[in-house]
């Protein structure tokens, strides 16, 4: 909801005090039974609420959806099974869906680039995509411009050096790696910007489902490095967007 403009509205008597109370009846939140909608999030954190599909019903998905298109949100669902997509885009038409990153979009209102520079997506193997695509789509869709570089890591270090120029005029990078982890260490040591580090669940045995690219990234010897929990592409994407649009 456009706060501002609803004040505006009543301010100059196209709105009336009822029509603008009805209005804010569900602020700051919506109980539903099974959820509780947080419709004053885009007031407070500059993004509405964001969908965790996983482990969550289709009714229950397509509820909390109808009461955010109420409120003319933009929605982002993250871990959106293809079969919820389907029945989603039966009844909003223009829901889009990403299946390699399994990021479901549904845009109520134009989304502007007020972002103060580019974020760049750096993964080391085409194995860590799905992870490093949920980063890139999330970034983009909250309003950013966002670059991808992709299947640069250090087995092949002269791949992720022919693309420094890239990575050298990013404002936040986004470093996605599995196996030992170790890409975000050398991204780190050649940009002087923030770097995001997110460790994937790829790899052998000893990987432990990405636990060892995750004690890597946290024991970087690169300053400016941060790191988010296993595979959590839309953490890294969010907290770029977050960075990106600082002053």
């Amino acid at each position: 909801m456009d706060l501002r403009k609803l004040l505006e509205n009543v301010k100059c008597g196209s709105t009336n005090i009822d029509d603008a109370l009805d209005s804010l009846k569900n602020l700051p939140y919506e109980d539903i039974g099974y959820a509780n909608i947080d419709h004053h999030r885009q007031i407070r954190n500059g993004y509405p609420e964001v969908i965790y599909c996983e482990g969550k019903s289709d009714e229950h998905i397509l509820g909390i959806i109808g009461k955010m298109v109420e409120k003319k949100s933009n929605i982002l669902g993250t871990r959106c099974r293809i079969e919820t997509f389907e029945k989603i885009k039966n009844i909003y038409p223009n829901c889009e869906y990403e299946e390699l990153s399994k990021i479901l979009k549904i845009r109520n209102n134009e989304i502007h680039n007020n972002g103060k520079g580019k974020i760049v997506v750096v993964s080391g193997g085409t194995s860590d995509i799905p992870v490093a695509d949920e980063a890139y789509y999330t970034a983009k869709f909250l309003g950013n411009d966002v670059e991808r570089v992709y299947d640069v890591g250090v087995a092949g270090i002269h791949r992720l050096l022919n693309k420094i120029h890239i990575l050298q005029r990013a404002r936040v990078v986004i470093v996605v790696a599995g196996m030992e982890g170790a890409l975000p260490s050398v991204v780190g040591g050649l940009v002087d910007v923030p770097v995001i580090a997110v460790p994937t669940s790829v790899g052998y045995g000893a990987n432990f489902g990405g636990l060892s690219a995750l004690l890597t990234m946290l024991n970087s010897c690169a300053s400016g490095i941060s790191v988010v929990n296993i595979d959590n592409g839309f953490g890294a994407g969010y907290l770029a967007s977050t960075i990106n649009k600082l002053d």
